[in-house]
């Protein structure tokens, strides 16, 4: 944990603010209402269950306790209406933008709808907070906006071409928030997540995340399946880190802002050092569930590396992630074995 982010921490417990999440019941939208509802904080939140789960808002409820609980107002709603928008902004703080559809499948199988969803649900919100004059919004995007570049470190200032409708959404909404910050004096962040994993990721259904998929594969005696030969390098980056980043760019100085910003360890870990991890995690951990965990090779997925340079966000927010990939696996996998339990 960065010194940044504890001096920060202190300030909002001195003085509490208001905060709005959109997406609140999803997986980083939740995590992010844990910990501001933990720190005494009142909390705004929007969702249309698209892709968010109401169990994921009573996970927080038990977690928090009733004292902090009654500090969280929920809205059903879509930010594809404005006015919808402009009604949960008001008397809002800080905006953390967490709402969208970023599956590669999905937005390639329905483009309209991505666009609808990512760039109309954008516009309207940064439409909103811009008028209700809130002291920041934080948006997140993802590496896709990278694209095709080839450098496995990616920086902020080198993307390639977008490989699919919800990059290219990611770009627009980027692109938007860099005229904002030019033509109304409205500076938003935005935050490019890496691979992100921890409680209350995607377990089920298609498009599973590999850390997610893996687990489940290993504690129901499935071969885990590693795509190719196994030495694609990504930077996995739990979810406490992200938890961090937003706090940060949201209490970022003035010469912080209108910028985007890597969020990831700064460190690759190919797939066979995931799968060994895994495997010793579990099993140091687990060992009475634990199958026999195996593997194969195959050719499909993560077809290409890639690794955040986080030098920038490290010098304008002070972000320094607290949890690499041991220590994140350490404090999810206990919430990742009791999900698969539970089934």
């Amino acid at each position: 944990m960065s010194e940044r982010f504890v001096q920060c921490q202190r300030e909002l417990r001195e003085s509490p603010k208001v905060w709005l999440i959109t997406g609140v019941a999803g997986f980083i939208g939740s995590n992010l209402l844990e910990w501001l509802l933990e720190n005494k904080q009142t909390v705004i939140g929007i969702d249309n269950f698209a892709t968010g789960y109401a169990e994921n808002l009573a996970d927080v409820r038990e977690s928090v306790g009733p004292d902090n609980w009654k500090n969280f107002q929920f809205i059903e709603g879509d930010i594809r209406d404005l006015q919808t928008c402009r009604d949960i902004v008001r008397g809002v703080d800080h905006v953390l933008h967490q709402a969208g559809l970023d599956s590669p499948q999905w937005s390639i199988k329905d483009p309209v709808g991505c666009h609808d969803v990512n760039v109309k649900g954008f516009l309207n919100m940064m439409v909103a907070s811009r008028d209700e004059g809130v002291s920041s919004f934080t948006y997140a995007v993802s590496s896709a906006c990278y694209g095709d570049h080839q450098s496995e470190v990616k920086r902020e200032d080198r993307t390639g071409s977008p490989m699919f409708p919800a990059a290219v959404t990611n770009r627009i909404n980027e692109l938007y928030a860099d005229v904002f910050a030019r033509n109304y004096r409205f500076r938003p962040i935005g935050l490019r997540y890496f691979d992100v994993f921890g409680p209350r990721q995607n377990t089920g259904g298609h498009e599973v995340p590999v850390i997610s998929r893996w687990i489940s594969s290993m504690l129901s005696g499935k071969k885990v399946a590693i795509p190719g030969d196994g030495e694609v390098r990504r930077d996995f980056c739990y979810v406490g880190n992200v938890v961090e980043a937003n706090i940060l760019a949201a209490l970022a100085s003035d010469d912080a802002k209108a910028q985007v910003y890597n969020v990831g360890v700064g460190v690759g870990t190919t797939l066979n050092e995931l799968f060994d991890f895994l495997r010793f995690e579990l099993s140091a951990l687990y060992q009475d569930y634990l199958h026999s965990p195996e593997y194969t090779l195959h050719d499909v997925d993560y077809d290409y590396s890639e690794c955040a340079d986080i030098g920038k966000a490290r010098e304008f927010l002070g972000y320094t992630p607290a949890f690499d990939l041991r220590s994140g696996l350490s404090a999810a996998s206990s919430w990742f074995v009791h999900r698969n339990m539970a089934k």
